[in-house]
């Protein structure tokens, strides 16, 4: 059976890289007692897949990981065994049943949402403002910027890029392409503006939170929990 967690990882987890959330959940499946499938060969490996990579220092609340079980529990004893021997900043937050068929959610990757805020102390005295005033810089007809690439630099307009982009109470909303077709990180969207006002931006000094991932589906972009059955 294929399951589809969802799951956090926040707090104090954000200086975690991603290959040892990998492995941490490696030690939780086998804490847990689920019947993880291994896949055969040499060096046998647990069935497990996971969406696309979050980035050091940021927190998120809608990251994914596929695992392939044999006898596999109701949704609701699945998540309280793999809580039970996590940690509350790794905690699995929903899953859904997947068909036989379903693509792994890494292939299924078109866009994510994210939430971004000044640290206290740090950035604009008025962010409120500043994030007003950057969404109305992104309603140019095009944004173009230089991106380098493993083998050149590119120019890319990052317009074609951002779905969606809002500022409220001192947020600033986006949700933007995500996956191996095109990829935009919120620090681009941030490190442009600042560059477009002759500011030097500082990554540390704003908190990223991502908080949905998405797949593009028959009719469009839907949750990747929603390529499973959420009742089972």
């Amino acid at each position: 059976m294929k399951i589809r967690c969802k799951f956090q990882k926040t707090d104090h987890l954000k200086f975690i890289g991603h290959l040892d959330v990998m492995r941490t959940f490696q030690k939780i499946m086998r804490r847990a007692d689920l019947d993880i499938q291994y896949s055969a060969g040499f060096s046998p490996h647990q069935k497990m897949t996971f969406a696309t990579p979050l980035g050091l220092g940021a927190v998120s609340t809608g990251e994914y990981m596929d695992v392939e079980l044999g006898n596999c529990p109701s949704k609701q004893e699945l998540i309280d065994r793999i809580n039970a021997v996590s940690v509350p900043e790794l905690a699995v937050l929903d899953a859904s049943l997947l068909p036989d068929d379903a693509k792994n959610a890494m292939s299924l990757i078109a866009a994510a949402d994210y939430e971004v805020r000044f640290r206290e102390g740090k950035g604009p005295e008025d962010a409120a403002r500043f994030f007003d005033d950057l969404v109305r810089f992104y309603e140019a007809p095009e944004i173009i910027v230089t991106k380098s690439t493993k083998k050149n630099q590119v120019e890319v307009d990052l317009k074609k890029q951002i779905r969606k982009l809002k500022a409220e109470n001192g947020v600033l909303f986006m949700q933007v392409d995500t996956g191996s077709a095109s990829n935009l990180k919120p620090e681009l969207v941030l490190s442009t503006y600042f560059d477009s006002i002759g500011r030097e931006f500082a990554p540390t000094d704003v908190e990223v939170k991502r908080t949905e991932l998405y797949g593009e589906g028959e009719e469009g972009l839907k949750p990747l929990l929603e390529f499973g059955n959420p009742e089972f």
